[in-house]
């Protein structure tokens, strides 16, 4: 079982009060993918001129552009909810950025608007890795990343 409350007052103690949103992203990556167990991939994308162009992450390398409603990424953002998606192969247009990911969660991050702004996404070579605890602790995360990196002015 994953301890989310302590995984997001780590997240808070890292990012509370710095207008630096890459470097955040940054460490907010490194916290989850050096935290959570079986992951191969665990990043941002943002939006930018209508597409999800990769930010800050960990993992091997990544698709750098994706269309809205492309993939599950892209989904998270036209649907403005967060995809758990037990197995990538039966997800229908699944863009395979790594062979090894089975398994993925995509929870969109919304600006100040109420837009989607950009998506966290958390990748695992493992089967049905994620499920409805994951979801709740990581939309809590997410929620974070929006109070705290997209609140400011960059």
């Amino acid at each position: 079982m994953t301890d989310y409350k302590e995984i997001c007052s780590q997240l808070h103690a890292l990012i509370d009060g710095i207008p630096h949103k890459v470097a955040n992203l940054a460490n907010a990556s490194a916290l989850i993918f050096n935290t959570l167990p079986d992951l191969n991939w665990a990043g941002f994308y943002l939006v930018e001129n209508g597409r999800l162009v990769l930010n800050a992450f960990q993992g091997k390398p990544a698709c750098i552009e994706i269309g809205v409603g492309r993939g599950v990424c892209g989904t998270a953002v036209a649907e403005k909810k967060t995809q758990l998606v037990p197995d990538v192969h039966a997800f229908p247009g699944h863009i395979a950025c790594d062979g090894a990911s089975m398994s993925e969660i995509v929870i969109p991050l919304f600006g100040s608007d109420g837009e989607v702004v950009g998506v966290l996404d958390i990748d695992s070579p493992v089967l049905s890795r994620f499920d409805e605890e994951d979801k709740v602790g990581l939309e809590k995360f997410a929620k974070i990343i929006e109070d705290e990196v997209f609140s400011f002015n960059f």
